[in-house]
């Protein structure tokens, strides 16, 4: 029972003392956090640890902190492409000839008058040249019927005008239409270095990536201090987290050493 009690103090001191040292540890990891992001606090810690004489440790007022910037070119991430195309229609008139097969149909005779009145015409005639008196005028109108029957007869046997066949040369305009299609652009989305979208017509076809323009980033800071009364300026990589600078042996600190923020 005795060592049963003891084993038991010894436990409870053991579960004392972890937790002390978790503590202990746990501040002081914050404390290094803000050391690095302040490198006066850092000089602070490093003059508490005796790691920095205290009478060297000063500091210098900031006065003016001005960033530095330079132009850079910021690309997008092509997520894809679409060709944007164009078609257009043109009309194109052309002659289009051919050889064609005619007929060609004389004028037509009357078989009943036309023929009549000139056999009529020319029997009178005839029949007027013959005798003389009353025998001349009966035989010009015996010639005039007779000749009318006569020619009465030959219009009969010819009704109608002669059809003659010859090829003739034809010609006609068509119009024929053709369509061409041509590429003018391309619509792109993109991914921009923020995660945000967007889309953009490109005349040509992109690449993996696409130039959005020109934009400032911030390359350091110009700093301007006041130190033993005299103002300076010093380049720093990054904006410091206070208004003051830490001065050691007469030297500003920009930047504390990764040793000296760690214990």
């Amino acid at each position: 029972m005795k060592n049963t009690t003891t084993l038991l103090i010894a436990a409870g001191a053991l579960l004392v003392g972890g937790v002390a040292t978790a503590a202990f540890m746990n501040n002081r990891s914050s404390a290094q956090v803000e050391a690095a992001a302040d490198p006066a606090l850092a000089m602070d810690d490093a003059a508490a640890n005796g790691q920095i004489e205290a009478g060297a440790l000063q500091y210098a007022e900031v006065l003016k902190v001005t960033p530095v910037t330079a132009k850079e070119q910021v690309y997008a991430t092509v997520i894809g492409s679409e060709a944007v195309r164009e078609t257009s229609t043109t009309n194109t008139p052309h002659e289009v000839c051919e050889d064609v097969v005619v007929q060609d149909r004389a004028p037509e005779r009357d078989g009943n008058v036309g023929g009549t009145v000139a056999g009529a015409v020319i029997g009178g005639v005839l029949g007027n040249q013959i005798g003389s008196g009353n025998g001349r005028k009966a035989a010009t109108a015996a010639g005039a019927v007779v000749g009318g029957i006569v020619g009465n007869k030959i219009d009969k046997r010819h009704v109608g005008g002669q059809v003659t066949t010859r090829t003739e040369r034809q010609c006609h305009t068509e119009t024929s239409t053709s369509q061409t299609s041509k590429v003018t652009g391309y619509n792109v989305t993109y991914r921009n270095p923020d995660g945000t979208t967007g889309t953009m017509r490109t005349d040509s076809k992109p690449g993996s990536r696409i130039a959005l323009g020109n934009v400032d980033q911030v390359q350091g800071y110009d700093v301007t201090y006041r130190y033993n009364g005299e103002e300076k300026t010093i380049r720093m990589d990054e904006k410091p987290a206070s208004d003051r600078l830490p001065v050691v042996d007469g030297q500003v600190v920009a930047a504390v050493p990764t040793g000296e923020s760690q214990g």
